[in-house]
């Protein structure tokens, strides 16, 4: 269902200047979540550039070949693509500068699924390391976005800083740009209008962003509180976990509810522990390849009531006995039900994950 590798996606992916497909129309960016604010400023790279390029050579055939209109119009204009791109930075600035790991919101696999379902054909992983961390503003237009890339237009965010320092900003880009006659479409930051209520029910509260703005950092704030419809707003689309069902301890079973363990990337975003309604996505082997959905309720915790120590995240699915084991599924996050908690005995807790089971069910069957 997920086929995300390099040759068999359609968005090509370069990690190095010679992989690249030239030339460019680049929407520079960090873009981990791929959400409502970045795909506005990805999407004036998607659609006029090539349509734009046709225009200037049908024009310059036409001087060249003086001829009766209607006789120009079934002539083959000579065409040269401009490739719709997605430049960010691997590893992320932020794990460069800080030496720590940073999980993302979307590891490479699925922010790769994610652009393509917008229309990009390239994204290009630019390293990060010190040689660019220190080219002045000017420097990386023109090693970077001009020699390298080849680049014929470019989108940013309002909000977007670049070159040593960080000192560039987006009008800056857009002064020394046009130097190479490079046109930059400066985005206004989004925002979020719809003031929902908030659900600080999880454990690790570390407060909400109050202005408004779709970010990145909002959307983790949110998922590390529980407020997984406001992260989902943001995000334009329900948060996924994506990753291998894997062999657990089957205690699920003893009680009568069997839970496929999930093994998401290593560098995935969890959000907070506590139990979760879930909609799940499973691979078929029908004609469309379109995957069979189920309705569940995950957890993502430690297991206190059979002394866990390791965290793990655990799907029950409703109305479904088949062998999942090796497969990939997709778990989107519908909404935070409680956090975890340690119970008595085994027979309690399956009290509770019947009880959990039921509004789980009333949430997703009201949501689908």
């Amino acid at each position: 269902m997920l086929n995300l590798s390099q040759n068999g996606c359609s968005v090509w992916v370069a990690a190095s200047i010679e992989q690249l497909l030239t030339p460019t129309a680049i929407a520079l960016g960090k873009f981990d979540g791929v959400h409502l604010g970045h795909q506005r400023v990805i999407q004036p790279i998607l659609h006029s550039v090539v349509g734009k390029q046709r225009r200037e050579d049908r024009k310059k055939l036409s001087e060249d070949l003086p001829s009766h209109p209607t006789e120009l119009s079934t002539l083959s204009a000579p065409q040269k693509s401009i490739y719709s791109t997605v430049v960010t930075f691997d590893p992320h600035p932020q794990e460069f500068f800080s030496g720590q790991r940073r999980s993302l919101l979307t590891p490479l696999e699925e922010k790769v699924e994610q652009l393509r379902s917008l229309g990009v054909q390239q994204l290009v992983l630019l390293p990060f390391n010190q040689e660019l961390s220190a080219l002045s503003p000017e420097d990386f237009v023109e090693k970077v976005i001009v020699q390298q890339l080849q680049c014929r237009k470019i989108s940013v965010g309002e909000d977007f800083c670049f070159g040593k320092k960080r000192v560039g900003t987006a009008k800056d880009l857009q002064k020394i740009a046009a130097r190479y006659d490079i046109p930059v479409t400066i985005v206004p930051i989004q925002t979020d209008t719809n003031n929902l209520p908030k659900n600080t029910d999880c454990t690790h509260n570390s407060g909400l962003m109050e202005d408004g703005r779709i970010s990145t950092s909002s959307i983790r704030q949110s998922l590390e509180t529980g407020d997984i419809t406001k992260a989902n707003r943001l995000l334009g689309r329900p948060y996924s976990l994506i990753g291998e069902v894997v062999t657990g301890q089957k205690l699920g079973r003893t009680i009568g509810f069997p839970t496929a363990n999930l093994q998401p990337p290593t560098e995935k975003f969890l959000p907070c522990q506590g139990v979760y309604a879930v909609k799940v996505l499973i691979p078929s082997e029908t004609p469309n390849n379109e995957p069979i959905q189920k309705m569940g309720v995950m957890n993502i915790g430690n297991r206190p009531t059979v002394n866990g120590t390791n965290s793990s995240i655990e799907v029950h699915l409703f109305d479904w006995s088949g062998d999942l084991y090796g497969q990939k599924i997709v778990v989107e996050l519908v909404k935070f039900l409680r956090p975890e908690q340690k119970f008595s005995d085994l027979e309690a807790l399956k009290n509770q994950i019947q009880l959990d089971s039921t509004i789980a069910r009333e949430v997703l069957i009201g949501q689908y």
